[in-house]
């Protein structure tokens, strides 16, 4: 795995048997070392992957008055939402916004850290990749008090800033309302096991069913890994084909999996939602672009950016500090009811 730092210069030091200060001297290029020095100094730091502590680095230097923000896709119309928020409180308070995504890429995260970090920013607000499983970049940020605001996807760790949204009532709300409308047979396509955010939708559907007492039948729970439609239509068609216990009804940990499902149903000749009720998570702008228009879990994207930049920034300013802040800020869901759901509309 990449680290934030390689070798030191100690390393090179010792490399070359030669003092820790000639060898910092030798890498700024300062005259009093002579180029043979200077020129095996470089060689062995090119060789060690040397590269300087750039989170000391940043705190070294002034304020840039330039803040990085790390998401996993500028396309999802809800991270799209949050950089809104994101921009407008920034801008108000004086600060530039950089934008880096990662693909929902590891590797792209922390090479995104680590130029953030050498270019003098600020602070970071960062919504980490689908590959992320191990913290200790963020441990590392962490324990130099580097101004950090974790959103949406949160890690569990000690110190950690954290604005998410309220995921779990969410889903419990989402699942409430399948079952109200007379569903019985519900499938959750839920999202990868490694996210938080995804366990606390699965959570609440679990406990939804089981206040209305519908057995959680444990094959209705099935994990869509890529998140794509084409994934969650290939699921859900193995789904409807069980002719003995065929679901009626999916909660999908996205807008995009729920559209699959729904491409799926339609193949399978089902009326939506007489057949099969569907209701997503996000409240993508889409769903009222699908026919059935499709209902939906509301997230305040722009209130969580503008919350999270509202933070982060009286962290760098010393308005607030990191030890004040001892529990996640949670922001409310709405349900945002469409046809693909709504089965009783009407009806007495």
């Amino acid at each position: 795995m990449m680290k934030l730092e390689q070798a030191t210069i100690k390393d090179i030091a010792k490399e070359l048997n030669i003092s820790v200060s000639t060898v910092s001297r030798a890498l700024k290029d300062y005259h009093g070392i002579n180029a043979e020095t200077k020129r095996k100094v470089k060689e062995v730091a090119e060789k060690l992957n040397y590269r300087p502590n750039a989170i000391a680095l940043s705190l070294r230097k002034s304020r840039s008055f330039t803040i990085g923000v790390i998401i996993p896709e500028v396309v999802h119309f809800f991270f799209s939402s949050v950089i809104s928020g994101i921009e407008e409180v920034a801008y108000a308070r004086g600060y530039n916004v950089i934008l880096a995504q990662t693909n929902e890429k590891l590797a792209r995260e922390m090479s995104s850290i680590n130029t953030m970090l050498s270019n003098q920013i600020d602070g970071i607000m960062i919504s980490f990749s689908k590959e992320t499983t191990d913290f200790e970049h963020f441990s590392k940020l962490l324990a130099q008090n580097y101004p950090i605001v974790f959103f949406d996807r949160t890690p569990d760790l000690s110190g950690a800033i954290n604005v998410m949204i309220d995921d779990y009532q969410g889903a419990y709300n989402a699942t409430s309302h399948l079952i109200q409308q007379g569903y019985e047979r519900i499938v959750h396509l839920a999202g990868p096991r490694n996210l938080k955010i995804c366990l606390e939708r699965e959570r609440g559907y679990r406990e939804a069913m089981l206040a209305y007492q519908i057995p959680v039948v444990e094959e209705f729970i099935v994990e869509c890994f890529e998140g794509t439609a084409e994934e969650s239509k290939m699921l859900t068609k193995t789904l409807l084909s069980k002719s003995q216990l065929r679901p009626d009804a999916i909660f999908a940990n996205n807008d995009t999996v729920a559209i699959g499902a729904m491409m799926a149903g339609k193949e399978a000749g089902l009326r939506i939602p007489e057949d099969l009720g569907i209701i997503g998570f996000s409240d993508w702008q889409l769903c009222t672009m699908v026919d059935p228009t499709l209902s939906s879990v509301s997230q305040p994207g722009f209130d969580i950016g503008a919350k999270s930049t509202e933070l982060l920034l009286d962290l760098i300013e010393k308005k607030v500090m990191a030890e004040q802040i001892t529990s996640p800020m949670i922001l409310p869901t709405e349900l945002a009811l469409r046809n693909s759901s709504n089965r009783l509309k009407g009806k007495n």
